[in-house]
């Protein structure tokens, strides 16, 4: 029975997107084509003279997230040649230096004149570092106002010897939507991060691990589409400045009403992400309280105009939790979910990490993953026939 309904998926398993959670990735069979090309906001035009008429997602004295051609027109501003704002960007994101001081290639008295202005790098101090067995990294970021953010390095070592660095970052400090199993809900939420906060944690971990960043994740703490503007931001400046490819990039997300929509209309040629975790209604709501609002119906067809919309596919994660969504029937009612509304969706299948004070158990990893000699598993159902 559960053999006939499958035999229309395919499935392939991809290297894993984060080496700390250890997923495995199954694919139902691709339609759509990767061609749809990137919009990028323009440029701003600045002067020192009225920094109130810039967003307040944005620091109006922080040099970092600025483009290089905010950054000649900065230079001007302050009664320089064009080609020293050439020179800050080189000394933010090639050479990641952390103080005006540090910028040794410019004249003392533009330094000078942009530390008296106010204007600072944005650079966050480390304030705690933990390095596990398999060489991830995981980072406390003290920022200007003493709240803390977590980033992670996540170095994967391919069968060339090439090593791959992924930087899972924060989009926000804490997260308001409290899915029942994440850690980071269950401490509250404080505040939006600015752009320059999110890209600083990139630069972080290239500092730490001496090695560029590969990929980024937007899976850290907070929820993105609630902080879409700095998201954007920052993942224009990873792009264009920072120089990491969009489709080495993926943002996250929960399911905010309306906002998967708003990234379609970007067009960009990064990965959507969409924590899932439950195939049906009344189980996401369990899971995801914030489900309430935005029905399992709902997040599917925007997940389906998204991919119409912008020629890229949608993953799916999937937080496998012992005895609550792990069993063969849900598997199979997961991908007949997906097969309603399309093809071309991957689903990243994540066993659960344990939290303190959390009800949630890890569940076995037979019960998981494909076992024949013993029985069927949740991925086996993505096996075709």
């Amino acid at each position: 029975m559960i053999a006939t309904k499958m035999s229309m998926l395919q499935h392939v398993c991809s290297v894993p997107l984060a080496r700390a959670i250890r997923p495995r990735s199954f694919t139902v069979s691709a339609s759509a084509s990767a061609s749809a090309s990137a919009t990028i906001p323009p440029s701003r035009n600045l002067t020192v003279s009225s920094p109130s008429s810039r967003s307040p997602h944005v620091d109006p004295c922080v040099l970092l997230g600025m483009s290089a051609q905010d950054l000649q027109q900065l230079a001007v501003d302050f009664g320089q040649q064009s080609y020293r704002g050439k020179q800050l960007h080189h000394l933010i994101y090639k050479r990641k230096a952390k103080e005006i001081q540090d910028f040794s290639h410019l004249p003392q008295a533009f330094r000078n004149d942009l530390m008296e202005a106010g204007w600072r790098i944005g650079r966050s101090p480390i304030y705690h570092s933990v390095t596990a067995a398999d060489g991830t990294v995981k980072l406390l970021l003290k920022l200007e106002d003493n709240r803390l953010i977590e980033t992670v390095g996540i170095p994967v070592e391919d069968e060339k010897g090439s090593m791959r660095l992924t930087a899972c970052v924060s989009s926000q400090v804490g997260c308001p939507l409290r899915c029942s199993f994440c850690a980071t809900g269950k401490g509250g939420y404080s505040r939006n991060l600015q752009r320059h906060e999110i890209i600083e944690q990139v630069l972080a971990i290239e500092d730490i691990f001496k090695h560029r960043v590969t990929n980024v994740v937007f899976m850290g703490m907070g929820e993105p589409m609630l902080n879409l503007k700095s998201v954007l931001d920052a993942h224009r400046c990873l792009n264009k400045d920072v120089q990491i490819g969009q489709r080495m990039i993926t943002i996250s997300t929960v399911g905010v009403p309306n906002t998967i929509k708003k990234l379609a209309s970007h067009k960009l040629q990064s990965t959507l992400a969409v924590s899932l975790h439950a195939p049906n209604q009344k189980l996401r709501e369990m899971i995801v309280p914030s489900a309430k609002s935005y029905p399992l119906d709902a997040i599917m067809k925007d997940c389906r105009d998204y991919v119409a919309e912008t020629s890229r596919r949608v993953s799916f994660e999937y937080a496998l939790l012992a005895g609550v969504n792990d069993s063969v029937e849900q598997a199979v009612e997961l991908a007949e979910l997906l097969h309603e509304w399309g093809r071309g969706y991957h689903v990243n299948l994540i066993p659960f990490n344990p939290i303190e004070g959390s009800e949630y158990r890890r569940p076995y990893k037979k019960a998981v993953y494909i076992n024949p000699d013993d029985y069927l598993s949740f991925s086996s159902c993505f096996q075709p026939i």
